[in-house]
Formats: structure tokens, C-alpha cells, sequence
């Protein structure tokens, strides 16, 4: 798993593999052809990303009038079956904000305070990360920690493989994290860290004394509605999976097995854009937590525009932010923007071209990170296009 704060990391793109792509629009409704069509600015950036070697890319945008959604490209470069706007993929760190909700429904039900520290609570929280002081609720969940970064410990071979084929349990992230220094100067700012999300699911599961996979069904998928989410192992022959690639030295690799990632609280989710965005659109308009649960969710604690598993983006009709999950794997880049009231939501996929992990050369990832930015920038210009003062009145 590679999941990084690419907000304020931007490089240059340079691709070369071309792949021809092909469109599948839905039959929901857009707006009157009389208006400046508020979807130019995606299918332009989609168009690039394609030109660019992409392999697919999926996107649905709702907002109060109607829906849209479309798919380019093709599932897997084996079967060059077109992708659907349906299709399933990998969505990485939007996980975390799936698991903050979980979170917040613990401090919901008074089983614990976002001010309560954890050390004593989740199991071997001390033992394996050696905190230097207590840890709070609310800095696991706002990255305000401190903790030391699961992936930094993490074997960096460039044949990822073996590695990639097992899975890495929340129990044995904190261990491998534990192996790096965790100094008291760095609790309180903010620090991205996958293993704040990782000790979250553990303090989950012994909260709710059930396997963290389990509440995530019961306390999140299901009542949502969320049907095409799991934090299943895949089935990497199922229909409607949209496949991820990466380079080994030049030789592509299919890295859809998402054994690595699966259960995982911080990125292990397999979702659809449209469930990305029945889940943001519940959220905002408060059916996932309390009202009180929703604004500390929404309110930044520290410089970093993060707040409680959300990062934040401004909004071009409102004076309150829009709120984003995003996610970022070798395969694949994610982003679901929603705005703060739950009205309007985008969300995105874009299968990567082939490219080198971050192990053999970090320009792939640079790469990725430029690609997710991309997306994010697109979805909010999108938004701003159809909340705004010429925005289209009468869907056809």
C-alpha cells in the first residue's frame, strides 16, 4: 500500500504509453443542451489521462437535479473488456475515511471520548509503538499523533511480490512501526501516518468485540446502503474489477490482489464511484453520526487542511469547505469530493498506466501523485461549475 499527503507534493507528468479508450455514459440525466455543459473540465482531463496511457478511468458526479457518470478505457489489458461506470476498484486511504465514521460511532455511543488517550485501550498499544505519551482519540483520526509511518519500515525491494502476496495485519503494522522512533516533539503536529488508522481499527475491534471487518458491515456498509463495498480479499476473476498495473524492471504486473491491503482500516476498501458517493452524500447530510461527530469531522485540527478522516478543499459556492476522501495505490488514484451539506458529490477513479514502483524509481511516483491531484482539482471545478450562479436549472 502507498498512500501519501499529495496535497502538497506536485510533480511533472511525462507519459508515453498510449492506450485507445472508450466511453460508456449512463442514462441518468445531464443538463439542457443549452447550456455550457458543466463535465467539459472531466472529460478533457479524462481525455489527457487516457491520451497518457491510462488504462481506465471511472467517474460519477450527483448533485441535486440528477447524476452523472461515465467509464473510458477498459477493464484489463488481457481481456480489453470496456470498464463500466459500475465496475469495482480499489480506493486505498478513502478507506480512512470509512473508518473515522466507524470511530465516531464508538464516541457516539459513549464507549470512548475523542479526548481519551488509547495507550491503555487498544491492545499492545504501548508495548509494540512505545508512545512517548498519550495518545488521543482525536489524533489518531486528524494524523496529529506523531506516529511513525507503517510503509517506512516496510521492505522496499524493487520486486514487491513477495511482499505484496501477504497480508499485513493491523497487529503486525503496529509491530513493523514499532521498529521506528516515535519522538515526543512530533505529537501534535500533524504527520500522515497510516499506523494512526491501523491502531483505530484495533481500538474498533476491542470496543465493539468483534473483527473490525464485521462492524465495518454492520456499523457502516450496510446502513448506508453501500452494496458494492467490501474489505474482502477480491476475486481477481470477478466481473465488473477493474485490474491495476504496475513495472517490475520493465515487465508489467497485474497488482489487483489486494492481499496485502485487505481488512485493512487505512486503505483496504473495494468500493464503486457510485458508493463513494451514496457514502459521502450520507455522511454530509448527517445519517452516519451525530451532529456533534460531524462538525469535529469537518473541523481541521492543526495547519494541514485535514480534519477527522477528511481532508478539507474549498468550495467555489459556499462559505463552508467541501470535504474529500483520497486515495492513492500503484494501480490505482481515487478521490470523492462531497460537499459540507451532502448536496453535491464527484468521485473518480483512474486506472494507472503500467509504471515503476516507487522502490525502483521515484518519478512513478511522482507520476501517481501529479494523477491524483489532477482528479481532485477536476471533480471541485466541476462542482463549482454546477452549484454555481449559471449552473443548469433543467436536467434532460
Amino acid at each position: 500500500m502507498s498512500t501519501k499527503n499529495h496535497v502538497w507534493k506536485r510533480a511533472a507528468l511525462g507519459l508515453v504509453l498510449i492506450i485507445p479508450g472508450c466511453t460508456y455514459p449512463t442514462d441518468g440525466p445531464a443538463p439542457a443542451s443549452s447550456s455550457p455543459s458543466p463535465f467539459a473540465s472531466i472529460e478533457n482531463q479524462v481525455q489527457l489521462f487516457m491520451d497518457q496511457g491510462a488504462v481506465a478511468a471511472v467517474v460519477q458526479v450527483r448533485w441535486p437535479e440528477g447524476e452523472w457518470s461515465r467509464a473510458y478505457g477498459v477493464r484489463d489489458l488481457e481481456s480489453r473488456t470496456p470498464a463500466q461506470p459500475t465496475d469495482r476498484v480499489e480506493v486505498a486511504s478513502v478507506t480512512k475515511t470509512m473508518t473515522a465514521v466507524a470511530v465516531l460511532k464508538l464516541v457516539d455511543d459513549h464507549l470512548i471520548g475523542l479526548g481519551d488517550p488509547v495507550n491503555d485501550v487498544i491492545p499492545g498499544f504501548v508495548t509494540m509503538l512505545k508512545p512517548p505519551g498519550p495518545i488521543t482519540v482525536r489524533q489518531l483520526l486528524s494524523h496529529t499523533s506523531g506516529m511513525p509511518e507503517v510503509n517506512d519500515a516496510l521492505p522496499r525491494d524493487v520486486d514487491f511480490r513477495p511482499a505484496f502476496s501477504r497480508t499485513l495485519t493491523m497487529e503486525r503494522g503496529l509491530q513493523v512501526a514499532g521498529t521506528l522512533p516515535w519522538p515526543a516533539a512530533s505529537v501534535g503536529s500533524f504527520k500522515y501516518s497510516n499506523t494512526n488508522y491501523l491502531a483505530l481499527g484495533l481500538l474498533i475491534q476491542e470496543l465493539r468485540h468483534k473483527p473490525f471487518i464485521q462492524v465495518m458491515q454492520e456499523e457502516v456498509f450496510e446502513p448506508l446502503g453501500l452494496k458494492n463495498t467490501s474489505l474482502k480479499p477480491v476475486d481477481l476473476n470477478e466481473p465488473g474489477l477493474l485490474h491495476g498495473y504496475a513495472t517490475i524492471r520493465g515487465e508489467r504486473v497485474d497488482v489487483t490482489d489486494n492481499t496485502a491491503a485487505a481488512g485493512n482500516p487505512a486503505g483496504g476498501a473495494v468500493s464503486t464511484v457510485g458508493d463513494l458517493n451514496l457514502f459521502m452524500a450520507a455522511l454530509f447530510t448527517g445519517q452516519a453520526v451525530s451532529a456533534a461527530s460531524l462538525k469535529e469531522m469537518k473541523t481541521r485540527h492543526g495547519f494541514a487542511p485535514y480534519g477527522l478522516g477528511v481532508w478539507e478543499h474549498a468550495d467555489g459556492c459556499s462559505k463552508e469547505s467541501r470535504h474529500e476522501g483520497l486515495g492513492s495505490l500503484w494501480g490505482y488514484q481515487t478521490a470523492a469530493v462531497s460537499s459540507a451539506d451532502g448536496r453535491y458529490q464527484a468521485a473518480m477513479t483512474v486506472t494507472m498506466p503500467p509504471l515503476p514502483t516507487e522502490f525502483e524509481d521515484p518519478s512513478g511516483q511522482s507520476k501517481r501523485e501529479l494523477v491524483n491531484g489532477q482528479i481532485e482539482s477536476t471533480l471541485n471545478e466541476t462542482l463549482d461549475r454546477l452549484c454555481g450562479p449559471e449552473r443548469p436549472s433543467t436536467p434532460h
